[in-house]
């Protein structure tokens, strides 16, 4: 069975009694993806790329499914975004202002998580769960509240001097990581790195920093048959099929038994469906 075409976007992501839930945005409606595991389908290209912003077409994506002359312009496409220390919102340079105070001069959490091994991350408060299960985090813990997005970013920068602040999307897909004592972990940086903490307090002010002490770990369990002992990426920018046994869902990854596909490096792809 086929459907008409549709562009693709990231697949929608839940967690349910400790399980991640994944779900496809089609022109049919919602697909739960986890259903399909075991089963074979295929995603065929339609060799056309639309910009996720303006809906042109683009030869070529940008910044994670942008037209070339929307990752100039729009704010979620600035360097700052990957790199949240170089805010400069406060410089009066943001590209779109109304767009920084939604989604940066708000609440972030500084986390750990366990996902191909130990990291340190960031995300907004309306991003949890989301965020760790986008990155395939077996384990994660919030270890600070902070004010703004450049407030995450500042200590995001200072724990990664001892600790990973990427995952290994190759080695995340091979397995399940050992699990962590993440609470351990969290104790051991507030200890290490107690003045330097301190001092950031004081200077972005004791009411927009909180140290978290008591919150608890999240584990994610991931809808995984088996994993690839040997991770082949496969992409429809090289081939007009992608598909398979699709063998399990982690990250943002479709797992077949003929190698593994990034939805969220796809989008804007528009793509049928061959179930």
């Amino acid at each position: 069975m086929e459907n008409s075409s549709f562009n693709l976007d990231k697949m929608e992501v839940e967690l349910i009694d400790g399980k991640a839930i994944y779900k496809l945005q089609t022109n049919s409606g919602l697909i739960i993806m986890n259903d399909l595991i075991g089963k074979t389908f295929k995603i065929h290209s339609g060799k056309e790329i639309n910009c996720c912003n303006c809906g042109k077409k683009t030869a070529k994506s940008y910044s994670g499914g942008y037209c070339y002359p929307c990752s100039l312009k729009l704010a979620e496409c600035d360097m700052c975004i990957l790199k949240p220390e170089l805010c400069h919102f406060d410089k009066g340079t943001c590209r779109q202002p109304d767009w920084g105070l939604q989604h940066c001069m708000i609440p972030h959490y500084v986390y750990l998580a366990n996902s191909s091994g130990l990291k340190v991350g960031i995300t907004r408060t309306s991003q949890i769960p989301t965020r760790w299960i986008d990155q395939g985090a077996i384990q994660a813990l919030p270890i600070l509240k902070v004010g703004t997005r450049y407030m995450s970013g500042v200590f995001e920068k200072l724990l990664s001097t001892e600790i990973n602040d990427k995952t290994d999307w190759r080695k995340m897909l091979k397995g399940d990581p050992d699990e962590i004592d993440l609470e351990a972990k969290r104790d051991e940086l507030f200890e290490l790195f107690g003045e330097d903490l301190d001092d950031l307090e004081n200077r972005f002010g004791s009411d927009k920093v909180s140290i978290l002490e008591s919150e608890l770990v999240v584990d994610i369990k991931y809808p995984v048959e088996v994993y690839p002992e040997k991770v082949a990426s496969v992409s429809l920018d090289k081939a007009e099929v992608v598909g398979g046994r699709l063998q399990g869902i982690k990250g943002q990854y479709l797992i077949f038994d003929v190698g593994v596909i990034n939805i969220r490096s796809h989008t804007g792809h528009k793509v049928h469906l061959e179930l």
